[in-house]
């Protein structure tokens, strides 16, 4: 009786110019590693990404957004990489866009397809009887 069906929708939602990707959750986490370390390879290293990858990606963002949204501390490699104030404004309005998509994918799935967990609470409840 305690097994509850439990149906959620996911969405992944990522901003690409002229089919190329500008911004998504994988530019967000790099970009929140690089907030947590203060360093390009910590962050890569975090996420399980090359130190080139990592550049690779902030690079092909700052071209296709004529942005700079890192900067690079003189000193060494370990600590000394920090986002912009324009990359730190990128990510905070990137997740907020991405927190309010979330919850508006949620309500039209509840709204749209909302009987389907009713359906299977009421099957799972017969069958449990």
């Amino acid at each position: 009786m305690g097994n509850q069906p439990s149906l959620n929708v996911k969405s992944k939602i990522w901003i690409e110019l002229e089919d190329e990707v500008v911004f998504g959750i994988g530019r967000i986490r790099l970009f929140e590693a690089i907030e947590k370390t203060g360093s390009m390879s910590q962050a890569a290293a975090l996420l399980g990404m090359s130190y080139r990858a990592a550049w690779g990606k902030i690079t092909a963002t700052e071209e296709r957004l004529q942005l700079q949204l890192v900067e690079r501390q003189p000193g060494n490699r370990k600590s000394g990489t920090v986002l912009t104030a324009a990359g730190k404004d990128l990510l905070h309005r990137y997740s907020q866009f991405q927190h309010e998509a979330k919850e508006l994918v949620d309500q039209s799935f509840e709204k749209h397809l909302g009987e389907l967990l009713s359906h299977l609470k009421q099957y799972s409840h017969n069958e449990n009887e």
